[in-house]
């Protein structure tokens, strides 16, 4: 299949590697407004670079398109995709808000184009571990669930809010989808959240209509490497992961000497294969074979939704009910 990557920062570079492993794909094109950047990952992928989407759509003729672009230009990179019959694998979060979200949808399906999202928790093995034991009924009925994501603060556009929507709507999202994929439908959202100009932390509690409940962490800022954790916890026991517990020793550094670093940091899973390899593939199947993916539009929409209700209770200072 025929694969065209825009956007060549930290995201578009782990796309654009996983297609040139990929048997089943073959990557026809990178665009990027830094043509530098563009130039640099075509080399080391194999493939032309463009300046312009519009340019790689015509010349290189895609039949899906990587949209790994920052969050604010997700709406109008999956339109252009969409109006030009391309199926579209977009990062998340899928959209700022759910009036775009919708907008996105709807133009997809009016072109008959599949949309996919990435959010890539759900192809961590670890997580697809607790997933199989809570579904399994290893923990009996659920109760209560905790989890952590914290890394270095990406900088640039991420601070500002209204274009990446901060640490809630960036990164704990991943957490917020994962947790409405084990434990079902949210009932209530509470959140605190602290940010300045070197840090970015929020504390959310879902309540979700099985009265089971979540409390999760997500920092940036944080110094030292990108690590997660999770502890689900149920009548008849708990289980629990954390990135980090294989090490036996840990030193943690400032993280200011990586505030010049142009990419985001990326989690890296202990898994043989890239669990973002393994979302991709899972997406181009899902296109070949016109399958159900395991993450769709939907989930992504509703994962937005919960976030966005974070950012309310933030606001207000209540309680949002779903």
């Amino acid at each position: 299949m025929k694969v065209g990557v825009v956007g060549c920062g930290g995201m578009g570079h782990v796309h654009a590697r996983s297609y040139a492993n990929m048997k089943e794909a073959e990557l026809v094109g990178v665009c990027d407004l830094d043509a530098e950047l563009a130039e640099e990952l075509a080399r080391e992928t194999g493939t032309r670079a463009f300046a312009s989407f519009e340019a790689m759509l015509e010349a290189a003729d895609p039949e899906a398109v990587s949209i790994a672009l920052p969050s604010y230009l997700h709406k109008e990179a999956v339109l252009k995709a969409a109006a030009a019959g391309k199926h579209v694998i977009c990062e998340k979060p899928v959209a700022l808000t759910l009036e775009e979200t919708d907008e996105m949808i709807a133009a997809c399906e009016a072109q008959g184009v599949r949309l996919f999202i990435g959010h890539v928790v759900r192809f961590f093995p670890e997580y697809e571990q607790l997933k199989r034991d809570v579904d399994a009924g290893r923990i009996g009925e659920p109760g209560v669930a905790h989890a952590k994501r914290a890394g270095s603060h990406p900088g640039r556009w991420f601070k500002d809010e209204a274009l990446s929507g901060g640490v809630i709507v960036d990164m704990m999202i991943h957490d917020i989808d994962f947790m409405r994929w084990a434990f079902g439908e949210v009932k209530s959202v509470f959140a605190m959240n602290k940010a300045n100009a070197e840090m970015d932390y929020a504390l959310v509690t879902l309540q979700f209509r099985s009265g089971a409940a979540a409390n999760l962490e997500a920092f940036w800022g944080d110094p030292g490497s990108f690590r997660y954790s999770a502890e689900l916890a149920g009548s008849k026991g708990l289980i629990r992961l954390d990135s980090a517990a294989s090490a036996s020793l840990h030193v943690r550094a400032s993280a200011a000497r990586r505030q010049d670093s142009p990419f985001a940091e990326i989690p890296k899973s202990p898994g043989a294969q890239s669990p973002f390899e393994r979302e991709l593939a899972h997406f181009l199947a899902c296109i070949r074979d016109g399958a159900e993916p395991r993450v769709t539009a939907r989930d992504a929409r509703e994962a937005l939704r919960i976030a966005l209700a974070a950012l309310a209770s933030v606001r207000t200072g209540q309680a949002i009910e779903l």
